[in-house]
């Protein structure tokens, strides 16, 4: 049987889109799976960390925003910040970054189909997606959070803990920091992103289950700079965030972006761990190493795994919660390294 493609990408997001990117570079045959029309939205922070920044540039993109130069947390009186020390993040619409990683993948010559993958079969040389006619050496699983090969495939892990849900809307007023504050609520964090010169974005992450405008009235200081007639995009909403995969390899799939694994997006930095993943995809398909790929995955993670698993666990016992602020204002230098290692 013909092999077909050398790659077949299940997803167009960003993660799908660097990948198929990375892959036109190596002189990979290339094709993305992905029935939504272009750009397709999400709900997410839209804070782009410098190394996010870095790794778009390296693939040539200049994505529209608004700089940001650093995270600052705040619990009423309390404040703590830190500046980026390498580079300037940068807060970018969701649909401006897919645009751009859209195009940039039409003008590589990758075509994008308009088709769903939700049935996989595979064999020693390759995999077959059912009632396509597709076939490929290796099937990439860009295809988020809920990822439908990730679950057809058996490699769904039962999450434990209380799910959290993300919320987000854009209003139309000027940015008052050049930081993304990240605002602590009794039940709730509200992370404001500077976007233009008259537009922020509000997300919201919360384990408790309620509207858009209940769960900001827990943050009186920030709801009275965002006036309800300010409001230009709708809610949007996303979860439960955590997600497991029992392997990044699994015989000719591999996992990348939010269908490897996603624990929580309170550290933010999504998009760069997708950036970063679909280059190392890659760069071991090339060489033949794909066994590889979980390792550097695991490698390139873990950082981001220990921290954002920590900080939600605290988030969610009602003994530690109250001191995740005031620790971090008490250890500036702490919190500093902390949000530079993740940057």
């Amino acid at each position: 049987m013909s092999t077909g493609h050398d790659l077949l990408i299940a997803g167009g997001g960003p993660a799908g889109l660097a990948t198929a990117l990375h892959a036109a570079r190596a002189g990979l045959d290339t094709v993305i799976a992905e029935p939504r029309p272009a750009p397709v939205d999400k709900a997410c922070g839209e804070g782009l960390m410098p190394g996010a920044v870095r790794a778009l540039t390296t693939l040539g993109l200049e994505i529209p925003g608004h700089p940001i130069t650093g995270i600052r947390y705040i619990q009423g009186p309390r404040q703590v910040q830190a500046a980026f020390r390498h580079g300037l993040g940068l807060g970018a619409r969701r649909t401006h970054l897919h645009s751009a990683l859209h195009g940039a993948v039409l003008d590589a010559g990758v075509p994008v189909l308009p088709l769903r993958v939700e049935d996989v079969r595979q064999d020693s040389t390759g995999v077959t997606i059912p009632g396509t006619g597709l076939r490929a050496r290796w099937l990439v699983a860009a295809d988020g959070l809920h990822s439908p090969v990730r679950r057809c495939l058996g490699l769904e892990v039962k999450t434990r803990g209380a799910p959290r849900y993300g919320l987000r809307r854009h209003y139309a007023v000027p940015p008052w920091s050049p930081y993304v504050e990240v605002h602590w609520g009794a039940h709730a964090e509200a992370y404001v992103t500077p976007l233009g010169p008259a537009l922020v974005g509000v997300a919201l992450l919360t384990a408790r289950r309620a509207p858009f405008t209940a769960q900001l009235e827990g943050f009186p200081e920030l709801a009275a700079r965002l006036p309800a007639e300010a409001a230009v995009t709708a809610v949007r909403g996303a979860g439960p965030l955590r997600r497991h995969a029992r392997t990044r390899v699994h015989g000719r799939v591999l996992l990348v972006g939010d269908a490897a694994g996603y624990i929580d997006a309170l550290t933010g930095e999504g998009v760069s761990l997708a950036l970063a993943g679909a280059e190392a995809l890659v760069a071991n398909v090339r060489r033949g190493t794909p066994g590889r790929y979980e390792t550097e995955w695991t490698r390139a993670t873990r950082r981001h795994r220990l921290l954002t698993e920590l900080l939600v666990r605290a988030r969610q016992q009602p003994a530690l919660a109250p001191h995740i602020m005031p620790t971090a204002e008490r250890l500036p230098r702490l919190f500093a390294a902390a949000v530079n290692a993740l940057a």
